[in-house]
């Protein structure tokens, strides 16, 4: 890439060909995927266990277990089941228009022109973005928990995406 085409943006001398490189590899899922292998196999151990628990207690004996105690566990087999799924849902998706950023409860739609950069630093749980309109948004889809490499290497991706593909904001962010 020449200097010229490193500063270049969608719309701007010499974008053509940085952004026809940044738009092959589109769309790209980030997702830190061993958290979440991890977390579905938990989620199905425990749905197992807890519901096979619940079948398999004597209906007789010095403490049997009616019904309602058998409902009790099931239900709390389902609900930490439905938490350690709620867990495995972030990831980033970035396509043509932009990223598309689900955390654990939200989901946020963002133009590349809104992202202004794109930081990890040591010791940080995620991946933050820094947005145009001054707020930061936590991208969960990116974490180094148990995949660090891959984290960085996702993060390092992300960044040159919106290096080529977002757009400067004018002279207030001149650092793009």
């Amino acid at each position: 890439m020449t200097p010229a085409d490193a500063g270049a943006g969608p719309g701007r001398p010499g974008a053509d060909r940085g952004t026809a490189a940044a738009l092959a590899g589109l769309p790209a899922t980030f997702r830190p995927v061993l958290t979440r292998v991890v977390l579905l196999t938990l989620a199905a151990g425990v749905l197992v266990v807890l519901c096979a628990l619940a079948v398999l207690v004597p209906h007789d004996g010095a403490q049997p277990w009616g019904a309602g105690q058998r409902v009790g566990v099931v239900v709390s087999a389902v609900v930490l089941s439905g938490l350690l799924v709620v867990l495995s849902r972030p990831k980033v998706v970035a396509d043509r228009d932009g990223l598309t950023v689900v955390n654990l409860t939200r989901r946020r739609r963002l133009a590349w022109a809104e992202v202004l950069r794109v930081n990890l630093g040591q010791g940080d749980a995620w991946v933050r973005l820094d947005l145009a309109d001054g707020t930061v948004l936590p991208a969960m889809g990116i974490q180094p928990g148990l995949a660090r490499r891959q984290a960085l290497r996702d993060a390092a991706r992300l960044r040159d995406l919106v290096d080529v593909l977002g757009v400067a904001q004018g002279p207030e962010h001149p650092g793009r």
